[in-house]
């Protein structure tokens, strides 16, 4: 080998993009080996359960993110009703006075608004406006979007020619979460529970647990499948497209985004690092090559199994999880996050789970060659007392066998 890829004169190296609820997630992301991250203001996105930014913290966020040379993207998509848009206007208004590299938008009338008040930030189409083909790419090309998050009912096939034929830059989820619903256009959510998933409050009635009625016998209730203990017809598998970087880079998207504003820190440190290592190794120097450990490490956090979506076609059965694995999978718990050191042989642990001397603990660097096992055989409060637990809140100092970072993870098998 003369030391060039073939794959780097080929094709464009996408850009990362990770879910950041928080200021802690966001950080975490960055550390982890975002290129960039995605983030939602307190009102006006699609995940109000998160917990979101207030206009300080997006200010904040920018500062840091641009910092490390990274970039932020504000989710401002929901469908919008009459009483939304003077406090949009508003919003918007405010938010002009921080630096934001894109504003993530579905609705044409938002869009409208974005274009007159902030005419100089980039507008990205997000998912929920549904885009499936090269003409509709081109048209809101037109209307000013620069890049377009795909919808995600398409093929490998169907994403190359728009790709290829449209002038929009293209964007697509590789991991996380799917919806039942065609690229989150649901209204059972709203019917069910009350609570809009359209305007960012979705129940997922989707995954509750179903059983069928008899209209004549109202107390008797039957399993959908006769052989489980319960069904929820409706709950997807979750995207996982770790064992296939190769095609997705060949279709020319511009960025891959994970899905997760709502989950954990110790999720997207997981899924961040492994496909920073699976894009950076395809770039590398040498010949790619699919490293099992890949999907091994995704399978540490909780999923409700993997499946490829719709990008090697529709899914059908293999994309619902019914019966008794309806529910997620979890044999990893997230126990402790590294601050920083103390004098030498040191570290401080935040705890976020429950573990004790004895336990033989994972740690998980930002880089899986940077991980290690060891055994805790001692630990001390923050004033340097022996102690036998650690309990979530607490700070602790254990000795790491090993060089640690902070941002480095603590994990246990449940």
């Amino acid at each position: 080998m003369d030391g060039t890829n073939n794959s780097q004169l080929k094709h464009k190296k996408p850009e990362l993009i990770a879910p950041a609820g928080d200021m802690d997630k966001l950080k975490t992301a960055i550390a982890y080996g975002a290129d960039a991250v995605y983030a939602g203001g307190k009102e006006f996105n699609l995940r109000n359960a998160a917990s979101n930014f207030t206009l300080d913290d997006i200010g904040l966020a920018a500062d840091y993110v641009h910092k490390e040379d990274k970039k932020i993207y504000i989710a401002l998509n929901i469908f919008a009703h009459n009483y939304h848009i003077p406090k949009i206007e508003q919003y918007l208004k405010e938010l002009a006075r921080y630096p934001v590299d894109a504003l993530i938008i579905s609705d044409p009338g938002i869009l409208e608004i974005v274009k007159d008040i902030l005419p100089e930030i980039p507008i990205h189409l997000s998912t929920q406006a549904n885009c499936t083909n090269s003409k509709s790419a081109n048209f809101w090309y037109k209307q000013g979007v620069k890049r377009i998050v795909l919808a995600r009912e398409l093929s490998l096939n169907e994403i190359s020619e728009i790709s290829t034929h449209s002038d929009c830059k293209t964007e697509v989820f590789v991991h996380g979460a799917m919806c039942l619903s065609y690229s989150g256009r649901c209204y059972l959510s709203a019917y069910m529970a009350g609570r809009g998933a359209n305007l960012g409050d979705c129940a997922q009635s989707c995954r509750w647990k179903y059983s069928l009625v008899e209209e004549e016998r109202p107390n008797e209730y039957f399993p959908v499948f006769e052989d489980g203990e319960f069904t929820s017809v409706m709950s997807s598998r979750d995207l996982c497209m770790i064992q296939h970087i190769p095609e997705l880079i060949s279709v020319g998207v511009d960025a891959w985004k994970i899905e997760g504003r709502m989950k954990s820190q110790y999720y997207v440190a997981t899924v961040t690092r492994i496909y920073r290592e699976a894009i950076d190794t395809f770039f590398g120097n040498g010949v790619y090559g699919y490293q099992d450990k890949w999907l091994e490490e995704l399978g540490k956090i909780s999923n409700r199994g993997y499946n490829t979506g719709f990008f090697l076609g529709n899914p059908g059965e293999n994309g619902q999880r019914v019966g008794e694995e309806s529910g997620y999978t979890q044999d990893y718990k997230f126990v402790g996050l590294f601050d920083r050191p103390k004098e030498k042989k040191f570290a401080e642990v935040i705890v976020k789970n429950k573990f004790e001397v004895g336990d033989d603990i994972e740690v998980m660097g930002k880089r899986p060659e940077q991980d290690f096992v060891q055994n805790i055989k001692e630990m001390y409060n923050q004033e340097m007392e022996p102690i036998e637990k650690a309990n979530p809140g607490q700070r602790v100092f254990i000795i790491p066998e090993r060089p640690v970072e902070k941002y480095f993870m603590m994990r246990k098998r449940m």
